[in-house]
């Protein structure tokens, strides 16, 4: 069975394959590094969220505090 060129699989030679090997190695520091800084910006993210949740809550309650005492004063 005879495939077209494009489909035969390629053969390289060992010092290729060592090559692309050693390539990918120096490589995965790098992609490590990337995940992990990704990863540190969803925390961040998170953590921004929660804090402006928290501070909108917080300014919530204090509308309701001063409405009270206006409320209070007027009566």
């Amino acid at each position: 069975m005879n495939r077209p060129a494009d489909q035969r699989p390629r053969r390289t030679s060992h010092a290729q394959n060592t090559q692309n090997r050693t390539l990918a190695m120096q490589l995965m520091p790098e992609a490590l590094a990337r995940v992990q800084h990704q990863e540190r910006l969803e925390v961040a993210d998170r953590e921004r969220m929660v804090r402006a949740l928290r501070l909108k809550r917080r300014a919530e309650r204090a509308t309701l505090r001063a409405r009270r005492a206006l409320a209070g004063a007027l009566l």
